[in-house]
């Protein structure tokens, strides 16, 4: 969720006398335009509780800011711990974090990162944690960093997930938590919980999403070069690896289909690109992605139909053209049971904003 919520342009009026009959009232001045202000720069305090897993903490800093705005950047970010210093992290080495607990305070987004102290988290860690949370900030954890929102209590009622190979141990542990462990990340309120440490880049990226539009999300993820905004409710992980060469024969059947989105596609035809069976395309699309061909369709049809609802002055007929969904009233239902928004709704909420950029490296 965007805790810095769109602002309508503030109207500006002319002040007025009273007149009186017969007076001819002066002329009002026009009104220059108002010129809609870049997004207010969203804090996120990263906290890292000891010991660490080195890439898990980085993450948020690598995809976060990463967004930019006309130059500027759409986020903040600090990473803090409880004890500032040399903190123990995975693969025996030290990662120095000099700010202290009291960057909280002044964030909008915490992020927890995994940790090896998924039942003995510092008191003061989550002492702050639990103060971040009751006054209103979201609070988002990868991996097993679950665990420290669990001891914090802010999982209680709530579901939430972590890795799969976590899920039963955290179920154990704290039988008030919902345990989903069939998800990438799992949004309950202003709680954002997220699986594996590949999925904590698709949670970054929901909530990069979620804050500045589906475009600045795919920004980020093209900066990266990881795989674009994939939706928390897919499966954790694939049943059959990845082929070890090149990347996967389906590779082909995808790039040519996200060329080809504002027209039909069959099954055949992505088989055809893939040059396997159809049977053969569905099990192994199902196996890579979690989803169907044509789930996966729809999700890429719908994320261009944000991006061009974000970026263009297209009519919603004409969005729903260009993405392949046919008629604007199939965009609506199908963008309502997504995001609970209208097209118009959506684009009002983002178009106004500049488009986001991320440098190439970042």
């Amino acid at each position: 969720m965007n805790t810095a919520t769109p602002v309508a342009p503030a109207v500006r009026v002319a002040p007025t006398t009273p007149s009186t009959p017969g007076t001819p009232t002066a002329p009002t001045a026009p009104t220059a335009p108002t010129v809609p202000a870049a997004p207010a720069v969203h804090r996120v305090a990263v906290l890292a509780v000891p010991p660490v897993k080195p890439f898990d903490l980085s993450m948020p800093s690598v995809l976060l800011e990463a967004v930019e705005f006309d130059g500027r950047p759409g986020y903040e970010v600090t990473v803090c711990t409880a004890t500032p210093g040399v903190l123990a992290a995975s693969g025996g080495i030290g990662v120095v974090v000099d700010r202290g607990l009291d960057v909280l305070a002044a964030a909008d987004t915490v992020i927890v990162p995994s940790t090896a102290s998924r039942h003995d988290a510092e008191p003061a860690a989550l002492d702050a944690l639990r103060a971040a949370a009751a006054a209103g900030k979201r609070i988002a954890s990868i991996c097993s960093g679950a665990f420290v929102l669990a001891q914090a209590g802010l999982l209680d009622g709530r579901t939430a997930t972590t890795h799969w190979a976590l899920a039963e141990e955290l179920r154990r542990a704290f039988p008030a938590v919902r345990v989903d462990a069939d998800r990438l990340f799992a949004e309950d309120g202003r709680i954002v919980t997220g699986a594996g440490s590949a999925a904590g880049l698709d949670l970054c990226l929901h909530l990069i999403d979620s804050d500045f539009g589906a475009a600045a999300a795919n920004a980020a993820a093209r900066a990266a070069v990881v795989t674009p905004v994939r939706h928390g409710g897919q499966s954790q992980f694939v049943q059959t690896p990845l082929p070890a060469r090149t990347g996967s024969p389906l590779d082909a059947a995808r790039t040519w289909a996200l060329q080809h989105l504002d027209r039909p596609i069959s099954l055949p035809e992505l088989a055809d690109r893939a040059k396997v069976s159809v049977r053969t395309l569905t099990r192994r699309f199902a196996a890579e992605t979690g989803v169907t061909p044509f789930q996966w369709l729809l999700q890429q049809r719908l994320l261009r139909a944000r991006e061009l609802l974000e970026t263009t002055g297209l009519t919603v007929d004409q969005v729903a053209d260009r993405s392949g969904l046919g008629s604007g009233e199939s965009l609506r239902q199908h963008l309502s049971r997504q995001l609970g928004m209208t097209p118009a709704a959506y684009r009002s909420a983002f178009a106004h904003r500049p488009n986001a950029s991320a440098g190439a490296g970042s």
